[in-house]
Parts: C-alpha cells; sequence; structure tokens
C-alpha cells in the first residue's frame, strides 16, 4: 500500500516542476554567482529573479530579502542581529558622546534598549535564541496565550517599555495552528516604535502576508514546508531596521549573510512560491475539515487543539460538522493542520500504529520530537501532562486526496480504541468500565 504522508508541518515532498526548474542549476548554469564570467551572470540573474518573486510575494522591495539556508537561521539572524545592532550603538553611542550622528537614531540617550517580547509557544529556535540572549544581558519577556493559543495584542502592548527593542510572535504556529493577528500587533508595534517580526514558515502561501498592511519589520520564509527544497529559506529586513550580520565573510547578501548563494535552493524556492495558489488552500481547508469532523464524531474522548477547539473539548464521539464556519475558529487556523488530543492514549504509541498502517503523522513538532517532554505549547494552552502526551499532528498538503483521509478515519478509530485497553496510562480500567 502506498505512504499516506501527513507529517507536511514538518516538510514537504518537492513538488516535481519545482525539480524541474532546479535540474539546470545542477547540470548546465552551475557557476558560482559571485563570479565575473557568463556562468557566474546567469546564476547571479536566477538569483535576482528568484528575489523578486518572493518579495512580490509578501509585498516588499526586492533589496529587502535575504536568502540564507532556512527558518532556524532566519530566525537567528533577525533576534541576535537586531539586538546587537542597539548594544552595538549603545556602546558607541557612550564611547561617542559629542558624536551623537555615529549612533543608530533609535537608540535614545541614557537609555539601554535591551528588552525583547515573545510568547511561550514560539517554535523552538526562537525561545532557544532568546534564552542564549537572556545569558548575553538581554531581557526577555515570554507572553502567555489563550487556551485557543493566540497572544492578546494588548499584553504586548502592556509589555512594551521603553527598553524594548523587538516583538517576535510566530504568525501559524507549527503544532495547533493558531494564526495570530499580525495586523493588531503590527500596528502597535508601530505606534509605540518597536521592531516586529514574525516567523512565518508555517503560513508562508497559505494565508496572507503582506508587510506593509501588517506593519512588518522582518518575516521569517522557508522553502520546504511549501514543496520547496530544503537548506533554502529567507529573511526579509525592512529598509532602515537597524540590524548586523551574525555571518561573517565574503559579504554575500549585501553583507548580511556571507557565504555561496545555493542557487539551485533559491531557484526552486522561487517556483514552490509561482507554484502556489488560492485553489490549493480550498482543497486542503476542504479535507481538513473533513478530517476533524470525522475524528471527533466518531472517536470518544477526543479533542480539537488549537483554534474552534474550545467548542469541541473531550465528549461522546457526536458533534456537529460546523467547522469550517468562521465564528468557529477555523479561519484562524493553519488550512492544513489538525492537533488533537485523546485521552488514555500515548501520543507515541498512537504514530507508531499509524505507521504500520502507512500513515505518517507527528505527535507535535519535528524539531521537538527528540525529547519525551510533553509539548510545551499543549501545556501553555492549558492541557495537562497526560492530555499533552496523548496528542496527535496531522497535518495535509496539496498533494493530500480524499481517499487518504477516508482511510485515515476508517482505521484511526479502531487504534484508539485498541490503545486504550492496553494503555498504562492511570485508571485507564475504570475509565474504560465508566464508559461502557
Amino acid at each position: 500500500m502506498k505512504e499516506i504522508y501527513l507529517d507536511n508541518g514538518a516538510t514537504t515532498k518537492v513538488d516535481p516542476k519545482v525539480m524541474e526548474a532546479m535540474l539546470p542549476y545542477f547540470t548546465e548554469k552551475y557557476g558560482n554567482a559571485s563570479s565575473s564570467h557568463s556562468f557566474g551572470q546567469d546564476a547571479k540573474d536566477a538569483i535576482e529573479k528568484a528575489r523578486r518573486v518572493i518579495a512580490k510575494s509578501i509585498g516588499a522591495d526586492e533589496q529587502e530579502i535575504y536568502f540564507t539556508s532556512g527558518g532556524t537561521e532566519s530566525n537567528n539572524n533577525a533576534l541576535k542581529g537586531v539586538a546587537f545592532a542597539f548594544k552595538e550603538a549603545f556602546n558607541t553611542e557612550n564611547k561617542n558622546k559629542d558624536q551623537p550622528d555615529q549612533t543608530y537614531q533609535p537608540v535614545k540617550k541614557n537609555i539601554i534598549k535591551n528588552h525583547i517580547i515573545t510568547t511561550k509557544i514560539e517554535h523552538k529556535c526562537i525561545l532557544e535564541t532568546c534564552k542564549w540572549l537572556e545569558t548575553q544581558g538581554f531581557t526577555v519577556t515570554y507572553l502567555d496565550v489563550d487556551k485557543d493559543g493566540f497572544i492578546n495584542p494588548d499584553d504586548i502592548k502592556k509589555a512594551i517599555t521603553p527598553k524594548t527593542i523587538l516583538v517576535s510572535v510566530i504568525h501559524g504556529n507549527n503544532e495547533i495552528g493558531t494564526l495570530q493577528d499580525l495586523t493588531a500587533i503590527g500596528k502597535i508595534c508601530k505606534e509605540k516604535g518597536v521592531y516586529f517580526h514574525t516567523d512565518a514558515c508555517q503560513s508562508y502561501t497559505k494565508t496572507e502576508i503582506d508587510v506593509n498592511k501588517q506593519n512588518l519589520d522582518m518575516v521569517t520564509l522557508n522553502a520546504h514546508k511549501i514543496h520547496g527544497p530544503k537548506g533554502i529559506g529567507a529573511l526579509y529586513v525592512r529598509k532602515g531596521t537597524k540590524i548586523i550580520p551574525w555571518q561573517h565573510g565574503g559579504g554575500h547578501e549585501r553583507g548580511l549573510r556571507s557565504g555561496t548563494e545555493n542557487v539551485t535552493g533559491i531557484v526552486g524556492f522561487a517556483e514552490a512560491v509561482k507554484l502556489a495558489n488560492k485553489k490549493h488552500v480550498e482543497h486542503i481547508t476542504k479535507l481538513r475539515n473533513k478530517l476533524i469532523n470525522g475524528v471527533l464524531n466518531n472517536i470518544p474522548d477526543a479533542r480539537l487543539n488549537g483554534p474552534s477547539g474550545n467548542n469541541y473539548n473531550y465528549g461522546s464521539g457526536k458533534h456537529n460538522e460546523h467547522h469550517n464556519k468562521k465564528e468557529n475558529g477555523t479561519d484562524n487556523r493553519l488550512c492544513n493542520n489538525a492537533n488533537f488530543s485523546f485521552k488514555a492514549i500515548e501520543g507515541e504509541a498512537l504514530g507508531g500504529y499509524l505507521d504500520q498502517k502507512w500513515i505518517c503523522s507527528s505527535t507535535g513538532s519535528a524539531c521537538n520530537a527528540r525529547t519525551l517532554e510533553p509539548s510545551y505549547v499543549l501545556k501553555a494552552i492549558g492541557l495537562t501532562d497526560e492530555e499533552a502526551n496523548g496528542s496527535l499532528r496531522l497535518t495535509l498538503s496539496r498533494f493530500t486526496t480524499e481517499e487518504e483521509i477516508d482511510y485515515v478515519l476508517k482505521v484511526l478509530p479502531d487504534i484508539v480504541k485498541k490503545l486504550r485497553w492496553i494503555s498504562p496510562i492511570g485508571k485507564v480500567v475504570n475509565y474504560i468500565l465508566k464508559k461502557q
């Protein structure tokens, strides 16, 4: 039987058309973009064409797009680059008190701007970067989210101080799919005069990102979540943003990110962006809604985690099929994301049984899968350790078919029922007997 891949939140299949676009840059147009000969110029031209494609997709200027190796590098460069630009500027100001023109404009005299605001449900690379920055003299505020995973923009407004440099909020959460209101947050950041960064790796091409409408100063993007190649990403940096390079060398990418450009990856990235369209989103959303309704209508004591999940808490397994309605929150959820918790179930065991049925799934973020600790994202929205450990993330793509979803809905209830009989999770026998 053909495998059913429902772990597209971890990575996606490279579209054959993307492979086709990349191939000449492996075999025929393999020049180094820094070289002055024709091979090099062909490579440089390809990079600049790709830069224009990606810039246009988010309403940016092409000179505001910087290519990186992926989302993790872009996030590191954004946070560290801006944080240390302010630290360097403050040091320069103290050394040159009689020469204020030599300092960065946003740094006010006698104020050490060393404060960053983020949330407790960011991707691991944001949280780990923030933890490291705390060892370097910066302070970080980690804001709570509500039970659907939403940050209250007013909490951001209250957290901003005269020392605040940057607010960094993930757009689409990689585990529970929550889509934050970038427009509301961006308006606050602009009014308060602080930079606003978002990690849009999961949401890019699935929902609108407009750097001007949403007042975004930096945006992290990558290719392998949108059917492009691994090892390539981008960082949008608004013109005038105070940022210093975090990787030094030959001065590539206008000095912000040194290192020989990954021409094949960049070409593939742009092709993946060009192929993405609204019809794909509509197709994925329809199947996602069918999956959610099917699970919650046929498996007792299952709950949906994330947006609209509070309308579908643990129950009898009989639910109204209205997940596509705006008032129930799925418009604020990544179109491809469904995250469930099952009582008296261990997620790792569930994933193993699904794998035996040729279904690829996840119990959370692939970047956090090496630890047996319960998901910090699920804990942040109020789940217990048992509930978090009983989670299952299914993430779809444009290549997912209705037949595949039907098959998942056919086998999943039986697997859950079987695991509940053999689960070692406390007092499961009493739980089962009560349900009979």
